[in-house]
């Protein structure tokens, strides 16, 4: 049976110290950003991964970004970040902004579908941040919703199609935003929007010059 944590009436972070344990052995929590709710299990955790494409029916050769709280993880999920990417990650998060970035050896092949990169977002979610910094994983994060549905952005719609699958359901509320972060890579020097959110083009151009 999962179990349900209430954060519209009341904040108390103190109720994430649970699922943030749970995180670590494994356990999948559905949990809110600013942008849509999140799926979330262990990002290092293989088995944990494998299951989450599993509960969601995901193409297991799509890949799953991750979720962090901080630069300083980002550095441990990712190497050789190039100035540029520094500065669109400096200018953009916390935020809806996902960058793909060149994966370190710690992250599992099957979170990437074997490719040698990897999606990371810090999000702008208080109680997304602070289930990242208790667990101290990053958290392997798709959208909540079956594969092929439309993203998650209310808690009773997402139980209704993952039910006992999840272990917990952290409730914030309808979600901010509502759709999917931008996703961005630089190419040879170059940020490439690879899907468009609310942070758009036009938003990049400003921090630093696109062709």
């Amino acid at each position: 049976m999962y179990k349900y944590i209430d954060f519209t009436t009341k904040i108390d972070y103190n109720k994430l110290l649970e699922p943030a344990k749970a995180l670590q052995k494994g356990k999948v929590i559905v949990f809110p950003t600013e942008t849509v709710y999140g799926i979330g299990v262990n990002g290092l955790d293989e088995v944990a991964i494998k299951n989450l494409y599993s509960i969601k029916k995901r193409p297991i050769d799509k890949p799953i970004s991750l979720l962090v709280n901080n630069i300083s993880m980002i550095e441990k999920v990712a190497k050789n970040i190039s100035p540029l990417e520094y500065k669109l990650i400096n200018s953009f998060m916390p935020g809806p902004l996902t960058i793909i970035l060149e994966k370190s050896s710690i992250v599992p092949n099957i979170l990437t579908a074997n490719s040698n990169t990897v999606g990371i977002r810090i999000p702008d979610n208080t109680i997304a941040k602070k289930l990242i910094e208790y667990s101290g994983v990053p958290i392997a994060t798709p959208s909540a919703n079956i594969s092929g549905k439309p993203s998650g952005t209310i808690i009773s719609d997402i139980i209704n199609d993952f039910n006992d699958s999840v272990d917990y359901y952290i409730d914030g509320g309808k979600s901010k935003i509502g759709f999917a972060s931008t996703i961005i890579q630089v190419v040879n020097e170059t940020p490439k929007i690879l899907r468009e959110g609310i942070i758009s083009k036009e938003d990049i151009e400003k921090v630093c010059k696109m062709v």
